[in-house]
């Protein structure tokens, strides 16, 4: 059996003296999408910041191909081969579209995705490149935090909340892009609070509560009702 390309051990992280994780493992296999499901201040999205160096932990609670890199900077993470798109897709106001995906291939990792290639897979962002970023629809905008994030030709890539707030069709077309996504051999974490999306991309699922993995299996072997008791918690 292959060793896990990403994994968190015993993960605990903090705000202060809020604790906000507990002992959280999750592990990513090589070309495998994991779901993160759970309800609003479940930890999902401290979970995500506590990998991408955004929150910074012991060395060894984060390994990535093995290396310990809870220690490491958010701009050193990016460089190991992570990215995130993140919760609110915080783009650059005062840049285009095509400047806001640039920046994301400054990483300077060889590998697949280029301007042209995210065009291809969101191609209004062609048709709009020379538009201010901001100036987007909200599901437009999610394209352009999606392609940034794969600007930087990851290993893995996280996305925190992709279809908060965007409406029905703009989610359909997001998640619609996900296999050409993948299908370049990359891993990836969906963060979720809509349990059937998840479902329906990743092959295992984590359920966290109040900081704490309440549950962890295969998609397809979860019955509803395991799900619902691990996310409400009755």
């Amino acid at each position: 059996m292959s060793e896990p390309l990403l994994a968190t051990h015993r993960l605990n992280a903090h705000y202060g003296d809020f604790q906000a994780l507990f002992g959280v493992d999750v592990n990513v296999m090589p070309g495998e999408v994991i779901a993160i499901i759970g309800s609003n201040g479940a930890g999902k999205s401290t979970l995500m910041r506590s990998i991408t160096g955004l929150l910074v932990n012991k060395p060894d609670m984060v390994t990535f191909r093995k290396k310990p890199i809870g220690t490491l900077r958010a701009d050193q993470v990016a460089r190991e081969g992570i990215a995130m798109v993140p919760e609110g897709r915080q783009l650059f106001q005062s840049l285009s579209v095509e400047e806001n995906l640039i920046i994301g291939g400054q990483m300077g990792r060889k590998g697949p995705w280029n301007l042209e290639k995210v065009f291809d897979l969101f191609p209004i962002l062609k048709e709009r490149r020379a538009v201010p970023a901001t100036a987007l629809s909200g599901g437009q905008q999610q394209m352009v935090a999606i392609g940034r994030a794969l600007m930087s030709n990851p290993e893995l890539i996280l996305f925190d909340e992709i279809s908060l707030g965007l409406a029905p069709i703009i989610i359909k077309t997001i998640y619609d892009a996900l296999p050409d996504i993948i299908g370049e051999g990359m891993s990836a974490v969906i963060v979720e609070q809509d349990i059937a999306k998840a479902l329906s991309v990743a092959t295992r699922v984590y359920c966290m509560q109040e900081g704490r993995i309440s549950l962890e299996g295969r998609s397809d072997e979860l019955s509803r009702e395991q799900i619902s008791a691990a996310y409400f918690g009755v």
